[in-house]
């Protein structure tokens, strides 16, 4: 039986990729604070945001060109910036394709997490959209799609379709960017350790492994 548990709650988009980064180091540094302590069990809990909710249901295109054309900025800046994050994201092991990504409003992709959630499946759900969205150039506005990446991350075909429609669902949505609203949350990803710690962006693995460390601590401390 474990000698202690941390919670941790991370908001993050779909269509974030500082969160597809930020997960990536995450699990390195809680693979590394496993090593040192695998008597602590670490529950993690993933948690809806939108960074465009302004995203039209029916608008096409990549990510150059909605925040060129839908939010206004310089192309050439675009591209300048979407490539350097292609290039920190190869550098974490990722694939990152902007000219393929199909930029999507996730609302309803998110339902699906919330799913996901209660069979006991979100990271694996949440990694196999990720992974569909910048690298596959997967069309995540499509029902379709939506159901086949969910049952190929695991889970039931007629109850993920049933979720995409479903308002219990995008009240849960709701809910947790209400949460977020209440906590002063500026921008994802945003992790949330123990209801007491937060931590900003998507840091590096080993200050993930550093502020699990010092969290552990503290409790120890004040339990003694």
């Amino acid at each position: 039986m474990s000698s202690a548990t941390i919670h941790v709650d991370v908001w993050s988009d779909i269509a974030c990729p500082w969160c597809y980064l930020g997960s990536r180091r995450f699990a390195k540094g809680l693979a590394a604070f496993a090593e040192t302590h695998p008597e602590v069990e670490v529950v993690v809990e993933s948690h809806s945001y939108e960074l465009s909710p302004d995203t039209p249901e029916d608008f096409v295109g990549n990510e150059i060109e909605f925040l060129s054309k839908h939010k206004g900025m310089p192309r050439d800046q675009v591209e300048q910036m979407l490539g350097s994050m292609t290039e920190l994201a190869a550098s974490e092991g990722l694939e990152f394709r902007f000219d393929q990504l199909q930029h999507v409003n996730t609302r309803r992709a998110h339902r699906i997490l919330h799913l996901a959630k209660d069979r006991g499946i979100q990271a694996q759900v949440l990694s196999r959209l990720f992974s569909a969205y910048f690298t596959e150039g997967r069309t995540l506005h499509d029902d379709d799609v939506l159901v086949e990446l969910a049952v190929e991350a695991g889970l039931d075909a007629d109850e993920a379709r049933a979720a995409l429609s479903d308002p219990a669902r995008g009240e849960q949505v709701d809910q947790d960017i209400t949460r977020a609203r209440m906590l002063g949350v500026q921008g994802v990803p945003f992790t949330l350790i123990n209801q007491k710690y937060g931590v900003s962006g998507a840091q590096s693995p080993e200050t993930f492994t550093s502020v699990l460390e010092q969290v552990l601590e503290r409790d120890r401390e004040e339990a003694a």
